[in-house]
């Protein structure tokens, strides 16, 4: 790795620190969110105090996806945060497509920052249709390029979408009403199937959540791996 790369991580872990030393204005914040570097956006960020406009709201949201992860998760916890402390703040996040995106980053703390985020904003019924609608879209994809791969294929890219069906089966647990009871238990069939065991897990807690009782639940059940048959303990 060059030297430069290194030069740019102390520029910008300095900057950060010197950043951290200071306070904001909330139209400081919001200009940092909308043309600050990395560490800018990032600080900014995680000094948000409040959401009580769109515009508000818009800043974090476009640094949700599509930049450097540190600006995503900053930005990911914040709104957690802020949408579970103030519930007035949830009408200005309708941003389904976006949270949906960011449900299946490649980083596992922001997947799990944004698909709880999404369960606070389920009451929203506009929100909700549209953010399990791509859902579904991305879960069907990551299913179909299951079937094709074959044991030659590179195993990262096999990974990356067992990572994105594992997040995709995460959120269903929350959304399933909205599903189609067929579509659901296409989706749950062929989860069931598949060789990765933390797949199967998602499909019994999807199982259990939804309330089904059928053959697949008994085949989960008695599932060869412990932690798949572990969900239904108690049950």
């Amino acid at each position: 790795m060059n030297s430069g790369f290194y030069k740019d991580l102390d520029t910008n872990f300095e900057q950060a620190y010197n950043m951290s030393e200071k306070e904001f204005s909330h139209e400081e914040l919001l200009a940092m969110l909308e043309t600050g570097n990395i560490p800018e956006k990032q600080i900014a960020a995680l000094n948000f105090d409040y959401v009580k406009t769109e515009t508000d709201s818009k800043a974090l949201v476009q640094n949700l996806t599509g930049c450097d992860g540190k600006i995503r998760e900053a930005v990911a916890l914040k709104i957690n945060r802020i949408i579970s402390i103030d519930e007035n703040s949830r009408q200005y996040f309708c941003y389904p497509e976006t949270f949906a995106d960011a449900a299946i980053d490649i980083n596992a703390n922001i997947c799990r920052l944004v698909v709880d985020s999404a369960k606070l904003l389920k009451s929203d019924k506009e929100f909700s249709q549209r953010y399990t609608e791509r859902i579904l879209c991305f879960t069907n994809q990551a299913l179909d390029e299951l079937d094709k791969f074959i044991f030659r294929d590179k195993k990262y890219v096999i990974n990356k979408q067992l990572f994105k069906l594992y997040w995709c089966l995460e959120t269903l647990k929350d959304f399933y009403e909205l599903v189609d009871s067929k579509l659901l238990e296409e989706i749950l069939t062929r989860s069931a199937a598949q060789s990765e065991y933390t797949i199967r897990e998602k499909a019994a807690e999807l199982i259990l959540a939804a309330n089904i009782r059928n053959e697949l639940y008994e085949q989960l059940k008695t599932d060869e791996n412990y932690y798949v048959r572990g969900v239904f303990l108690n049950h």
